[in-house]
């Protein structure tokens, strides 16, 4: 989980006001919500007694943190498959339960120092002080030498936009320095050709990367800058010298560089002082559409030892099938692992049980499947999806993302959620990435119906959007809700949500204390639960296919996916 608890947005005062400010457009409501057929939905009889039971369970000692490819993941997958039987479930991957997510982990050692030359000086910068890299490949040793070196802004293709970092370019087998973020991060509106201050996904690192080895570079080093990536060196430097995991490709991997990596920005700073440029001067050019890459005229060489180790994981899978429209699918996903054993507390206790992260998501899952199997099936199936490895980069999503049981192209839309923060009812629900798609009207009708109201995302920028399970099915093209906890108290208003939030993030978010409280208050989670029942059902029942919104990056990808099918969308 990417906890984003920490910036307090002024919820809004009327939920058309609300409606405006998630679709950035005028004609939202009556142009969007008045062509869906968004169905009346009365309340779910949601267990609390589930979400106490299955979350205190998971979040047990006895489930060892559950981590991925341990006894804590044959624990948690026996129970899963328990609860979801006796839910009322069928198993959601022909006769089984269980879809089998085949994980490799890289663990990197002996990092040579990066060396620059052909400038006006050799460069030698240090591994984890002055930059990182990894590699997905599965080699016992990567090495560059002489790699020439090109800086391509932003490093975004797209073309839907008239933008190309590449154009006219040949980087096959040379590294590539890229930007963070998006060219218009810096925007105070949510305007311009990339969303504004509104990160996109061309903005994360993950696309850099993939579209750096789409042109075959050797290398792609991402220049660190802590206010548009949202975080500081430090994270990147701990989130980067340990394993890594990726899943196992085997005949389906896709372009890979040898090497993808970060570079301090005093590092980038002075390697490209050696080519005689500047960074900031270059950072303005790239932000300007029409940026012609600059070859920089040196070379860069590294080299490290890698250790592999294959391992098999898994997702669990229950569907509730549709009783007239059994092959169109609604998707409801959490992730199940959490970090194992990790660094102790003071106390001596080991075990990240993860209460929080996402023992509740997971046991929402179960509480949400109870529910709609006692209101009966609905018009489409409903599919509940528990992934793994979460927490190593979205792994478990991934390979379903990939490999889906149920067609993409047959897959309306659906929900994510990433644990739930166990506090008093609010007056309003946080919609993360708010404004992509048409699911946003049967959130509106949601909230309508529970006396609710939205809160935008905080902190946009950030692309939190891109950072959960549901990011795995939304960059295929099937439109995703992505929600968080109201931040709004009945008791104690935003100054107490603040509060709540500070204190989880400071002492129990992804630490030993993010256990199972007894006395918790599960007022406020049930009623965000009715919210995830509402939308779900309301989509079941539904005859439409929300899509994303026209400019939206994914839409191209749905409508291309919906052209190629002769069901579903």
């Amino acid at each position: 989980m990417a906890f984003r608890k920490s910036a307090i947005a002024a919820t809004l005062g009327t939920l058309a006001a609300a409606t405006l400010a998630l679709a950035g457009c005028d004609d939202f409501a009556a142009n969007t919500a008045s062509a869906l057929d968004i169905p009346e939905i009365a309340p779910g009889d949601i267990s609390e007694d589930t979400m106490r039971e299955v979350t205190r369970v998971l979040a047990s000692d006895a489930f060892e943190g559950r981590m991925p490819g341990s006894v804590g993941e044959e624990k948690t997958l026996a129970y899963l498959i328990e609860r979801f039987k006796a839910a009322g479930l069928q198993p959601g991957n022909g006769d089984s339960w269980l879809q089998e997510v085949p994980l490799m982990e890289i663990t990197g050692a002996n990092h040579a120092p990066l060396t620059i030359t052909g400038g006006k000086t050799p460069l030698s910068f240090s591994f984890a002080k002055d930059w990182v890299g990894v590699t997905f490949r599965e080699e016992a040793k990567t090495s560059i030498t002489g790699s020439e070196m090109v800086f391509v802004g932003y490093g975004i293709n797209a073309p839907e936009k008239g933008w190309n970092d590449y154009a006219g370019l040949d980087v096959k087998g040379k590294t590539v320095i890229i930007l963070v973020n998006d060219p218009d991060w810096q925007s105070a509106k949510l305007e311009g050709p990339f969303n504004g201050k509104a990160m996109t996904y061309y903005g994360r690192w993950t696309y850099k990367y993939e579209e750096a080895a789409r042109q075959g570079a050797a290398a792609a080093l991402i220049i660190h800058d802590t206010q548009p990536a949202s975080y500081g060196w430090n994270v990147v430097e701990s989130s980067w010298t340990g394993p890594q995991a990726h899943p196992q490709y085997g005949d389906k991997a896709p372009p890979l560089t040898q090497m993808n990596g970060w570079l301090h920005k005093d590092s980038a700073r002075a390697v490209l002082a050696a080519a005689g440029q500047d960074l900031e001067k270059l950072t303005q050019a790239a932000q300007q559409k029409g940026f012609k890459a600059v070859p920089l005229g040196l070379k860069l060489a590294t080299s490290f030892d890698n250790t592999n180790r294959k391992f098999m994981s898994h997702n669990v899978i229950g569907v509730l099938p549709g009783r007239e429209a059994p092959d169109e699918y609604v998707l409801h996903t959490a992730h199940w692992d959490h970090l194992g054993r990790c660094t102790p507390a003071p106390d001596g206790d080991d075990i990240c049980n993860g209460a929080v992260d996402n023992a509740t998501g997971t046991a929402a899952l179960v509480a949400l499947a109870e529910a709609h199997a006692k209101a009966g099936a609905p018009r489409r199936s409903l599919v509940f999806l528990a992934v793994t490895a979460e927490e190593s980069g979205l792994l478990g999503s991934a390979w379903y993302g990939a490999n889906p049981i149920f067609p993409l192209a047959q897959t309306v839309g659906g929900v994510n959620m990433d644990a739930f923060l166990v506090a008093g009812p609010s007056k309003d629900m946080t919609a993360v990435g708010g404004g992509k798609s048409q699911l946003d009207a049967f959130l509106m009708a949601a909230l309508k119906a529970d006396g609710r109201v939205v809160t935008p995302d905080a902190a946009p920028e950030a692309g939190y959007y891109y950072r959960s399970d549901h990011f795995s099915m939304a960059k295929r093209g099937v439109p995703m809700l992505y929600l968080d906890g109201g931040e709004d108290l009945i008791e104690g208003g935003r100054a107490a949500g603040a509060k709540l939030a500070e204190d989880y993030r400071a002492n129990r978010y992804h630490g030993p204390k993010d256990e199972f409280d007894p006395n918790w208050n599960w007022a406020g989670v049930m009623a965000d639960l009715q919210l995830y029942f509402r939308i779900g059902r309301s989509l079941a029942m539904s005859t439409s296919w929300p899509n994303w919104n026209e400019g939206d990056e994914f839409r191209s990808i749905r409508d291309a996916s919906c052209a190629d099918s002769k069901k579903g969308c």
